[in-house]
């Protein structure tokens, strides 16, 4: 565990926990990512600090040397996994780029609240949460990753995140540690 420490004023924010992004197959099952996402938001939310819950509804449009991947989304593509819980209070973020921060109203969100620390979780690692934790990091707040709350479909890409990316701009730890973290 390299986190040894959370902000009295953090966040969890959960990415891209969703409908449309279920069909992929990923490294760690989605089951357990979202049990471990669930045992970080209850602690959150007992805590009474901020969950944010992002969906992804599309891609930013600029040229790529990646084929075009614009079509048209199934209509339940954004929905929330069902099995992921959520509350009442929970912020609700749409992106149409890889990072929650791009072009939507997180980092005011989390200003307006004080928050200092983010904790991420969701899918995939080298995508929508690693561009959310570097959009975090430059924004100022302490980054918080929970490895085993997060997984890819790249397992390449996401050894290279985990390993060369995350240790510059972060801190990581498990769903259980951050939980004892928040607890203390």
């Amino acid at each position: 565990m390299s986190v040894t420490v959370l902000d009295e004023k953090s966040a969890l924010i959960i990415v891209d926990l969703q409908k449309g992004i279920a069909g992929i197959p990923t490294l760690q099952p989605l089951d357990d990512v979202v049990e471990n996402t669930n045992l970080l938001s209850a602690a959150f939310r007992r805590r009474g600090l901020p969950v944010v819950l992002v969906v992804a509804a599309g891609g930013s449009p600029g040229r790529t040397q990646a084929p075009s991947r614009h079509m048209e989304l199934p209509a339940d593509f954004t929905e929330l996994l069902p099995a992921l819980a959520t509350g009442p209070d929970d912020h609700r973020v749409v992106k149409y780029a890889r990072g929650a921060f791009s072009k939507t109203d997180l980092e005011e969100y989390l200003s307006s609240r004080g928050v200092t620390q983010v904790v991420l979780t969701g899918v995939a690692t080298s995508n929508g949460v690693e561009s959310t934790a570097r959009q975090a990091y430059e924004a100022g707040l302490n980054v918080t990753l929970a490895t085993d709350a997060m997984t890819d479909a790249n397992a390449e890409a996401e050894t290279y995140s985990l390993t060369r990316v995350f240790p510059k701009i972060a801190e990581l730890g498990t769903a259980e540690e951050i939980v004892g973290l928040l607890a203390a």
